[in-house]
């Protein structure tokens, strides 16, 4: 099964309700699993069958640099447990899509990778729609509960950060200092959530031409 298959697999997985006002579905991964690539994938493949579909990723909900680095900047804990700023997360964007939700939504609050408030206005949702969210450590305990359906992509640290390293300019060794803060970090999140057991479905994303669906549930 190709790469277009496999997308086209996993749009027929998304349910055609979710649990409020709109199906909210999470593409989860480790730096350089091919996250954001999947999730445009997937959101265009729901698009196709007729879905109206939100694009939205957790890099827009970074915490400013005085949190994300509070505990020192190559702090594994750290980026763990403040990168993200996951009550706005829900807030702004998850829970007015949950049940009971308004539907008002605002898809960006601040990129880190810029570090400047993201510009978005709020928008309304109709009913029935489809929210695809992507990011790192979204099987976490505090956004579990929020996904209606949810991917992980799973790729050995051997092959997702030289990935990173091609796209960045970072080192590709895995257990390179500079590369503490982000493997050890994630690999707390591996430890402490497991996702692949908390996903809707697992993708070995190993080979990008040729992705592999190795376990679904529900």
């Amino acid at each position: 099964m190709g790469r277009a298959e496999v997308v086209e697999r996993v749009a027929g997985m998304v349910p055609a309700r979710g649990t409020g006002r709109a199906v909210r579905v999470a593409v989860d991964g480790v730096d350089g699993a091919g996250k954001t690539t999947f999730a445009d994938e997937l959101a265009a493949a729901l698009a196709r069958r007729g879905r109206t579909v939100v694009r939205a990723t957790v890099d827009h909900f970074h915490h400013p640099p005085a949190i994300r680095h509070r505990r020192g900047r190559g702090s594994p804990e750290g980026f763990w447990l403040d990168s993200y700023d996951y009550p706005r997360l829900v807030a702004l964007l998850l829970a007015p899509l949950g049940p009971g939700g308004s539907g008002l939504v605002r898809t960006g609050w601040y990129d880190g990778r810029v570090e400047a408030p993201v510009r978005v206005a709020p928008a309304r949702v109709p009913p029935g729609a489809v929210l695809v969210l992507d990011g790192i450590f979204l099987h976490r305990d505090e956004l579990v509960d929020h996904w209606d359906f949810s991917v992980h992509l799973h790729v050995d640290f051997a092959v997702s950060v030289p990935r990173m390293a091609a796209r960045d300019g970072t080192p590709p060794d895995p257990d390179h200092p500079a590369q503490a803060r982000y493997v050890q970090g994630q690999r707390r999140y591996l430890a402490a959530c497991d996702p692949a057991a908390r996903a809707h479905v697992v993708i070995d994303n190993t080979r990008l031409d040729a992705p592999e669906v190795t376990r679904t549930r529900g």
